[in-house]
């Protein structure tokens, strides 16, 4: 059993040390925990609310990123408004602050996670702080303490507190020695960024801890996510969202990959309901803790093609990017997700005919509300 070791001295130190609550003095790891004033949500009625013995009380760390604030809106809908805490280290904007709990957490902050955990009794942490491929390439020290530091920390925390883990991870997690056409879910993993260094790290620490510990890891390579509802994040698959906002905007856009560059690529819809999927399955219906999970695959050129069916007045130039190209042509074309398919019954809704459409709808309405106002 792992649990945090108050910093304490004298008489408090001594009664640390002595076998209570059932925890024995074995396989300890040692943090330095001090204590402060407890955490205190903006909604006194938080702690009020009774979630039902079936609901578990969820933590989502980088909430403000591409996919937080959706996947909590749906998990929300599932389990209550108050059953769900968002929380990242930036400043929300008012509807989000104002759509359920919202709280600062710094993930490199060891205490004060450890306090958000205990104080509102989560039982499920959805770890999704991190710096995306292109925005970690850029600044790789950054990019180690947030994704690495900062999963070591959750980690520890989830085993000690016998939490439901979920950490996403991501084609990036795969390099240019990995089979492409199709990708597996068990291949050679080397890839070239750091991004996908500490994905392949977080894969592996999670498989670990539950093996030797216990923990209730569960994790999703995700391939490029398209939303319409959020700005680009610094991914290399960007550009399939960023096309959007354009071709209502301006009609013009200039592409930093190849026209032929393939990468599988899933609507944000599908996602946050395998996600959900995922974090309800039974654990004795999953052969493994990481999975792949797609829903479609395409190049530049055909994503080019299928919106001019509905704006033939787009107009695309290509301006390749070296370094975003480069780790795309790392990357995976096609996902192989046959096992979550049979596992839990994976199964996507939106194919690139739906995906357009549907993102056509919501940037074309945003955009005429955007020149009403």
């Amino acid at each position: 059993m792992l649990f945090c070791v108050r910093a304490l001295s004298g008489a408090a130190q001594r009664v640390l040390l002595a076998p209570v609550c059932g925890f024995q003095p074995l396989t300890v790891v040692a943090r330095s925990v001090s204590f402060s004033p407890g955490q205190v949500t903006s909604n006194d009625s938080f702690h009020s609310v009774s979630s039902g013995s079936d609901h578990p009380k969820v933590l989502i760390t980088g909430g403000l990123g591409q996919l937080g604030v959706g996947l909590a809106k749906l998990l929300r809908m599932q389990f209550g408004k108050y059953n769900v805490i968002l929380s990242d280290i930036r400043k929300p904007p008012n509807h989000v602050y104002q759509s359920g709990p919202f709280i600062y957490s710094d993930i490199l902050d060891y205490k004060n996670l450890c306090e958000i955990v205990v104080n509102n009794r989560i039982t499920w942490l959805i770890h999704y702080s991190a710096l995306l491929s292109a925005v970690g390439e850029a600044n790789v020290s950054l990019a180690r303490d947030v994704n690495i530091t900062g999963l070591h920390n959750v980690l520890d925390i989830a085993v000690e507190h016998g939490l439901r883990l979920f950490i996403p991870s991501t084609i990036g997690a795969f390099g240019s020695s990995s089979l492409r056409n199709p990708t597996p879910d068990l291949c050679i993993q080397r890839p070239r960024t750091i991004y996908g260094v500490s994905k392949v790290h977080a894969e592996l620490m999670g498989e670990y801890y539950h093996h030797r510990f216990g923990l209730d890891f569960r994790c999703l390579r995700y391939p490029g996510i398209i939303s319409a509802d959020s700005q680009p994040g610094g991914g290399t698959t960007d550009y399939a969202v960023q096309i959007f906002h354009n071709a209502v905007k301006t009609s013009k856009f200039v592409c930093n990959l190849r026209p032929d560059t393939r990468l599988p690529m899933m609507f944000i819809e599908d996602c946050l309901r395998a996600t959900l999927e995922v974090l309800e399955a039974p654990a004795e219906i999953l052969s493994m803790r990481t999975y792949n999970i797609s829903a479609m695959s395409f190049t530049p050129e055909e994503l080019i093609r299928e919106i001019r069916r509905h704006l033939p007045d787009l107009q695309v130039t290509y301006k390749i990017d070296p370094g975003r190209q480069a780790i795309a042509d790392s990357w995976p074309m096609i996902l192989d997700d046959a096992s979550a398919r049979s596992d839990w019954g994976w199964k996507h809704d939106y194919g690139l005919p739906e995906l357009v459409q549907t993102m056509l709808n919501f940037t074309g309405s945003d955009s005429r509300m955007s020149q009403a106002n």
